[in-house]
């Protein structure tokens, strides 16, 4: 067989070709590391067994090494963090959590048509966005077809060890308008809670009383997108943790918002994160229109102002026919 053309091998790679040089050294290695055990203990060293070898042998447990802990990513990762293979793994616990530990129950969803994103406005509950999953989770249920609504954050959430990515792999992002209307432009509804940090944590003896709404950006951002307002209210979830007041001292000394005290944190460690196993229900609203208005209408103060404080009293309102309607807690 005649040798490869000059030109071939001068423009082999260099990292093959030092490859191929460290194999070449180390199957010398082997061979010369064999006679050695020969000679020293001669008629003691077992020959190899047939077919074995000891360079692909090396190659397999290298291979394994260099993977070690990690798997194939069937899916990818969207340029907010949403893993699919995460969410995929992690749809049995969303069920559980759906239907047996918290056993959410879902009223209006089969009235709502989700050709087209929505921006969804829930009241915040709990500490943690087990609220904004739960509802993502449910309009999933109700609409595989579409694309899966994301629910946002809050920032100082992010700044958590292990939540942020966490939350962030099963479909939240960061709360901004920015964010929201990048969501909303790719078809993708968004799940807001306007409420922000000031709902999440309200101490327990204020519980499903609806804070005031910011300054009106989640009505600005339905407006300038011509997507619908849908209103959510979320009942039992504020039992799921509930902070029976806040440490500020404590709170500035750790670079925390606040720490929360609830009956099992901090009294039971990390045990007391997990929370109670409350019974929640969701109820959606009629859809808000807003293409009608027109985009300059977003600057129209006076009009956005109306348009939030009415959605606020909506949600409110369902809020208290939740509470009125559930016989327990727990359920």
């Amino acid at each position: 067989m005649s040798e490869p053309p000059e030109s071939t091998r001068a423009s082999a790679p260099p990292d093959a070709a030092v490859r191929e040089g460290g194999e070449a050294l180390l199957a010398g290695a082997l061979a010369d590391l064999r006679r050695e055990i020969r000679t020293r203990l001669p008629g003691r060293a077992p020959e190899p067994a047939p077919g074995f070898d000891p360079m692909a042998l090396f190659d397999e447990l290298r291979r394994r090494l260099s993977t070690l802990g990690m798997s194939e990513q069937r899916f990818e990762v969207d340029d907010f963090g949403l893993d699919e293979q995460a969410l995929e793994r992690a749809l049995p616990l969303l069920d559980f959590l759906a239907d047996r530990y918290w056993r959410v129950e879902v009223h209006g969803l089969e009235a709502l048509d989700l050709d087209a994103p929505c921006l969804f406005v829930a009241n915040r509950s709990g500490l943690l966005p087990y609220d904004g999953l739960m509802i993502s989770h449910a309009l999933a249920r109700g609409w595989p077809e579409a694309q899966r609504a994301r629910f946002l954050i809050a920032d100082w959430l992010v700044t958590l060890p292990f939540a942020q990515s966490f939350f962030a792999r099963l479909g939240g992002v960061r709360a901004c308008r920015e964010n929201a209307e990048r969501l909303l432009a790719r078809g993708a509804s968004v799940v807001a809670f306007p409420e922000g940090a000031k709902g999440a944590t309200k101490p327990f003896r204020d519980r499903y009383r609806l804070q005031r709404f910011g300054r009106g950006g989640v009505v600005r951002v339905a407006i300038e997108m011509r997507c619908p307002l849908v209103p959510v209210a979320v009942v039992g979830a504020e039992e799921a943790h509930p902070v029976l007041f806040k440490v500020e001292t404590l709170a500035r000394m750790a670079g925390l918002p606040f720490v929360p005290v609830t009956p099992t944190f901090p009294w039971l460690g990390p045990l007391g994160l997990v929370p109670l196993p409350s019974k929640w229900s969701l109820q959606f609203g009629a859809p808000i229109p807003t293409a009608h208005l027109g985009r300059e209408a977003a600057r129209d103060e006076l009009l956005v102002s109306r348009m939030t404080e009415e959605l606020r009293r909506e949600i409110q309102a369902r809020v208290n026919d939740g509470l009125r309607a559930r016989s327990s807690v727990w359920g």
